[in-house]
């Protein structure tokens, strides 16, 4: 049995996170967001964001651990994993800040196919800025612009999750899903 890789992708601050949370709360399999981590691996080697300082880089270690959970999904025993957010985010978010980036990435996107990926809204009274989210709400429209062009490119039905309580989002998902 090969599990169905699940995306939940939407612009900084619209509860994807929360929603993940609440999936793991409730039994699933969840791969977390994996750019706060190389983030923070960043700051350790004293690169304060740096996204803003090499995009190209940041990148690149996103790809690569997007890329290496996707793949890592296809061991896992269970019938569903969820991802918070996907490997055409990474490309999305390039050309957001109208960077360049290599073929490669397109390639990956192209070869390594979610089953199917829900997208949320950027949601004004939930968004919060931090320390590792420096967009604000404005930019956060645009990323979701971004977000929707990149994954209809790669041929994704996109499912809109509508605004509510995190117990009825998650289970407008699942009941979608048919879990």
């Amino acid at each position: 049995m090969s599990t169905k890789k699940i995306v939940i992708t939407g612009g900084p601050g619209t509860g994807k996170s929360t929603l993940i949370n609440e999936l793991v709360n409730r039994g699933y399999t969840c791969l977390e967001e994996i750019s706060r981590q190389v983030t923070l691996n960043a700051k350790k080697e004293g690169i304060d964001q740096l996204f803003l300082t090499n995009p190209l880089l940041f990148s690149e270690l996103l790809l690569k651990g997007r890329q290496q959970q996707f793949l890592n999904a296809s061991t896992f025993s269970s019938e569903i994993t969820f991802f918070d957010r996907g490997l055409p985010d990474v490309l999305a978010y390039m050309d957001y800040i109208g960077d360049i980036y290599p073929q490669d990435f397109v390639n990956t996107c192209n070869n390594l196919v979610y089953d199917r990926v829900f997208i949320l809204k950027p949601w004004e009274s939930i968004y919060k800025s931090d320390n590792e989210r420096y967009e604000n709400y404005e930019q956060a429209l645009d990323i979701h612009k971004h977000l929707l062009k990149t994954y209809q490119y790669f041929n994704y039905n996109l499912i809109d999750v509508p605004f509510d309580t995190v117990e009825n989002r998650t289970d407008f998902i699942l009941n979608t899903l048919n879990m």
